[in-house]
């Protein structure tokens, strides 16, 4: 069962299972985004998304959807913490997606000289908009600081108009991570929050209803100039919310 809800400029869409979530934007993706460009999230939540697109996906071949990266972590590949790595075994299989259409960040390359690259990537295979990239669909993930790509709260400001990718610090570990920036999100034509796990409950709560921290969390400056905002989440993610 679906509940579907309207806030201001946010469009809500709240399922009981994590696995009816997965299933309902997998379909809506499907619909409407196969053979667009779509910038992806990585870390572990995603995975059962991209597990079910593949395998809503598995009959057809060299589909010319165009994939490109929220953010990744400056690792190699293969390493267990790559976004790339994580995609890979979970979505890209079987040949579904033209290969040269995968246009992954280079975490192993060193930060500044990847940036420049992968900034020159975007400018030529996006169209663009007011001279930033404008991507059909991006996909965001939700941390429990509130933050979403690699935009963490302590250095937002810093980045905030940035039109193009930015090499962000993680707070914690001070790992160096690659990431679209806020300007280059708000130009896509649609962000979709895809926030499985009750993990993220409070935030969530925060940011749509703008109260107690939202203002510091940088997910909460997400609003496409398109409008096309929407939040994917399940009954766990939304408890604090639907009540």
């Amino acid at each position: 069962m679906m509940v579907k809800y309207v806030n201001c400029n946010m469009n809500i869409n709240i399922y009981k299972t994590k696995e009816e979530l997965s299933d309902k934007l997998s379909d809506y993706i499907i619909e409407n985004y196969i053979n667009s460009s779509i910038a992806i999230s990585g870390g572990t939540s995603p995975k059962i998304l991209f597990k079910t697109l593949s395998k809503k996906l598995s009959k057809n071949i060299n589909l010319e959807t165009k994939f490109f990266w929220v953010d990744e972590r400056c690792v190699s590949p293969d390493s267990e913490e790559s976004n790339y790595k994580m995609t890979k075994e979970n979505l890209f299989k079987n040949n579904i997606f033209k290969p040269e259409n995968i246009f992954r960040i280079k975490g192993e390359n060193d930060p500044e000289n990847e940036l420049i690259d992968y900034n020159k990537i975007l400018k030529k295979k996006l169209k663009l908009e007011n001279n930033i990239p404008k991507f059909d669909l991006i996909i965001l993930g939700l941390g429990d600081d509130g933050h979403t790509a690699s935009l963490f709260p302590h250095e937002f400001l810093k980045f905030r108009n940035k039109e193009e990718c930015i090499i962000a610090t993680h707070p914690t570990s001070g790992q160096k991570r690659i990431s679209l920036s806020e300007k280059i999100i708000n130009n896509a034509n649609e962000v979709i929050f895809y926030v499985p796990g009750s993990g993220k409950k409070y935030v969530v709560d925060e940011i749509i209803n703008k109260k107690g921290n939202f203002n510091s969390y940088p997910a909460t400056y997400i609003n496409p100039t398109s409008g096309n905002l929407s939040w994917y989440l399940d009954s766990d993610a939304s408890d604090i919310l639907t009540k």
